[in-house]
């Protein structure tokens, strides 16, 4: 379609993605959140939405990013929907040149422990939440990620990448689009390409493995979409333990626990606590 001016639709792309493990003990438990933590530290997290941010056709005005103790990471990437001339881009950022500074201050930045950014348009964020609780042989990983763009750039094209990026057990993921843009004639547009699923969106090879539920909102450009893996392979989700060395009734009360956990966590619902 062809419009007037800049297009001033804001696409929102959410994700919450968790993993699953079973850590019985205290050491387990503690191994597989380091585990987690060096998996999913700032360095890849940042490499992951760099790409991202080329997938969608954007182009990166600057990266923050830090690895949390005792665990954790975020990443915040600004973008811009075209490539903007080195004079024009504010001093303060490193336009992804350079994505690790070690040692404060950098950049011109006098030396601080924490930065706070204001996003001006478009950007892609990552923060994750390692978790897990000392009487509980169920440990969590999530992954929160956004993807917000303007103009004519879509963050659904990210999305495909997105799930493939991470061990995914259960994924709530939520898109929307707000503002409106004219065509030629002034009249208003409030969506700017067809939309009736965030699964329309989706690999089918990937969705053979979830099973999916929609909540949308049509009349508010409202898409959430909930997916939990149909398959539980035991091994997959035991963390330095063979699964054929344990017995046949461990190896079940297991796999219930693990299924419990992700009903919940879909649900959104304590069922059986």
């Amino acid at each position: 379609m062809t419009l007037y001016g800049f297009n001033n639709l804001t696409k929102t792309l959410s994700f919450n993605i968790y993993d699953i493990c079973y850590a019985k003990t205290a050491r387990e438990q503690k191994d597989y959140i380091a585990y987690i933590d060096e998996q999913y530290n700032s360095e890849r997290l940042t490499s992951i939405l760099v790409h991202v941010t080329e997938m969608i056709g954007a182009f990166i005005l600057n990266i923050s990013k830090q690895d949390y103790e005792p665990q954790g990471a975020s990443v915040n990437v600004l973008i811009a929907e075209q490539p903007l001339e080195r004079q024009l881009i504010d001093i303060s950022c490193n336009a992804g040149e350079v994505a690790r500074c070690d040692r404060p201050p950098c950049l011109g930045l006098p030396e601080r422990e924490t930065v706070h950014a204001h996003l001006d348009k478009s950007h892609v964020t990552v923060h994750t939440f390692p978790e897990w609780h000392p009487d509980k042989d169920i440990s969590t990983f999530r992954v929160d990620i956004d993807v917000s763009t303007c103009g004519t750039v879509s963050p659904l094209k990210a999305l495909n990448y997105l799930i493939s990026s991470f061990d995914s057990d259960i994924i709530t993921i939520d898109y929307r689009v707000r503002g409106f843009t004219r065509d030629t004639t002034g009249k208003k547009l409030f969506l700017d390409h067809p939309m009736t699923s965030i699964q329309n969106y989706i690999d089918p090879e990937t969705l053979r493995t979830y099973d999916a539920m929609d909540v949308n909102v049509y009349q508010s450009n409202i898409f959430h979409t909930k997916l939990m893996v149909k398959e539980i392979n035991l091994q997959d989700y035991l963390f330095n333990t063979d699964a054929y060395e344990l017995p046949p009734r461990r190896r079940l009360q297991i796999h219930d626990a693990l299924q419990k956990e992700m009903i919940e966590i879909y649900s959104g619902v304590n069922v059986y606590d």
